[in-house]
């Protein structure tokens, strides 16, 4: 195991940390981005002692506290790393950082054009600890996993870290932080990430379990091929696409979001949510503006404080996977929805809805929208002021609204025609 890196940075990165940590854990090495000096550079190699147990990161998924146990591990939810064999790593302007093995790594230090690669094997876990970390970047991701089995970006307590990429991506690899794995993201810190491209992106399933995370991206905030899932943290969202999108163009059966916890405040300029298959809210507090605000297959909503301010629609289920029936189902929580005038749909399911419980306020000209079958026995439902008792399909073929809906008649609503529940 190794640790290269061109002097005098390898000495003055390694003497920085001593004061804080033993080194150990290798596998870390810097080169200059530079092809040509990336040839022809001077490196030293420093030999050190193999990492420890605490280092590879064993896992449990015993007594996570989490409804769903498969969600999260042990570690997942740890919002401190064990540093008592952690290697220390200080970015340096014009330097690419390659961490080749198994550990915990103590990153510091400002640089631009810098990038923290992790190209490990395929069963090792790499925590990647963020104490204090500014990276600058024109055109790459600041933090780039190409393989491990499960990656950790965990911001030091009490730290302020900044990850940027300001100008277009010339590399595939489109986010200040992208993973080609699983990708946990943790803390007692915050992490301020600004991104010409996605702000984070996992190509597998990405875990948000803690820390201060503010992303503002001009794609996506934070993106997933397989699935996302959430139970705690605080998440501000500034997207011009969307907030939080979970998509596999090849596989229709996955795509997931689950919401267990955490606190999302999300601008987006199109879905504050989207996912191909279920989007499962079951606690945390969700502060959406966008377009949409959750679009899927399936939204499913069963605890939590959801408040949606939206342009098309509010909780919108269509057919993105055929794995899976469309549905709307609300069983619990506090959910405000208001909506802009126009062809706009509150609460739009092109398959079924149901409502077995929870507070739903809206605000619209167009409450409900529902291809399917509509099942009303529990919770309170208040349309523009006004409880009401039974739910009235407001575009299905023009349907009535009826009295309790605002006294708007069937048909037109704000001048569109009747007959759009099939609009997705």
């Amino acid at each position: 195991m190794n640790i290269r890196k061109k002097l005098p940075a390898a000495a003055a990165a390694i003497t920085a940390a001593a004061m804080l940590l033993m080194l150990a854990g290798c596998g870390v090495s810097s080169v200059t981005e530079n092809a040509a000096a990336q040839s022809s550079g001077t490196v030293e190699t420093v030999t050190s002692a193999p990492a420890s147990a605490a280092g590879t990161g064993a896992e449990s998924t015993a007594d996570t506290g989490s409804e769903n146990e498969e969600l999260f591990t042990s570690r997942d939810l740890a919002q401190t790393a064990d540093l008592s064999e952690a290697t220390s790593v200080k970015v340096t302007d014009g330097e690419t950082v390659t961490v080749t093995e198994a550990g915990v790594y103590v990153v510091t230090g400002s640089a631009e054009n810098a990038t923290i690669v992790v190209n490990a094997g395929d069963e090792d876990k790499v925590q990647l600890v963020l104490n204090g970390v500014s990276i600058v970047n024109a055109h790459q991701p600041c933090i780039l996993v190409e393989n491990a089995d499960k990656v950790f970006v965990t911001s030091a307590e009490g730290s302020e870290n900044f990850l940027t990429v300001s100008s277009t991506f010339t590399v595939d690899e489109d986010a200040a932080i992208f993973s080609r794995d699983d990708l946990v993201l943790n803390g007692l810190g915050s992490v301020t990430v600004s991104s010409a491209g996605d702000g984070v992106r996992s190509n597998d399933d990405l875990k948000l379990t803690g820390g201060t995370w503010n992303i503002t991206a001009e794609d996506t905030a934070v993106k997933a091929h397989n699935s996302i899932s959430a139970c705690d943290g605080t998440y501000v969202l500034n997207a011009a696409n969307d907030g939080l999108h979970a998509e596999n163009n090849d596989d229709d059966t996955v795509g997931s979001i689950a919401i267990e916890g955490g606190s999302f405040a999300i601008q987006a300029g199109d879905d504050g949510i989207h996912a191909t298959t279920s989007t499962t809210v079951s606690g945390g507090t969700l502060t959406i503006s966008a377009g949409e605000g959750i679009e899927a297959t399936q939204v499913i909503i069963n605890d939590g404080a959801v408040s949606i301010r939206a342009t098309d629609d509010g909780i919108n289920a269509g057919q993105k996977s055929d794995s899976m029936p469309i549905r709307i189902e609300i069983n619990g929580g506090d959910i405000s929805i208001t909506m802009g005038a126009g062809d706009t749909d509150a609460i739009d399911s092109n398959g079924d809805l149901v409502i077995t419980g929870g507070s739903i306020d809206i605000s619209a000209q167009s409450p409900f929208d529902y291809d399917g079958s509509c099942s009303f026995t529990g919770g309170t439902v208040t349309v523009n002021g006004t409880q009401i008792s039974t739910i009235s399909n407001q575009m299905m073929g023009g349907g009535m609204m009826g009295g309790q809906m605002g006294g708007q008649p069937g048909g037109m609503m704000g001048g569109q025609p009747g007959g759009f529940g099939g609009r997705p």
